[in-house]
C-alpha cells in the first residue's frame, strides 16, 4: 500500500491509476496533511457468463400461479383478504 499526499496525487494521478490498474500497487492511499483521506483501488470487473435462465429446468411453474394476483394486489393497497 502506497501513501501519497494530495499534491503528489494531483500531479501524478495518471501514473498512480496505471500502477493500481496494472496490479503493481494493490491500492494507493491519498492523504491530506498526513491524514488518510481516500483510497485508489482497481475496479473489479463483473464476472461474465450466462445469467438469464440459470434456473431453467430446476423447478416447475404451476398452472395456477396467477390465481391469487388480485388478492396480493389488494394487500399492497391495504385491503385485508376476505
Amino acid at each position: 500500500m502506497a501513501t501519497v499526499n494530495m499534491l503528489a496525487a494531483k500531479s501524478s494521478l495518471s501514473k498512480l491509476v496505471q500502477a493500481v490498474e496494472s496490479g503493481d500497487t494493490p491500492e494507493v492511499v491519498i492523504a491530506r496533511n498526513g491524514v488518510p483521506a481516500a483510497r485508489l483501488v482497481p475496479i473489479v470487473p463483473a464476472p461474465d457468463g450466462q445469467r438469464i435462465g440459470v434456473a431453467q429446468g430446476a423447478f416447475e411453474v404451476p398452472d395456477d400461479i396467477d390465481a391469487s394476483n388480485a388478492e396480493v394486489a389488494a394487500l399492497f393497497v391495504g385491503i385485508a383478504p376476505r
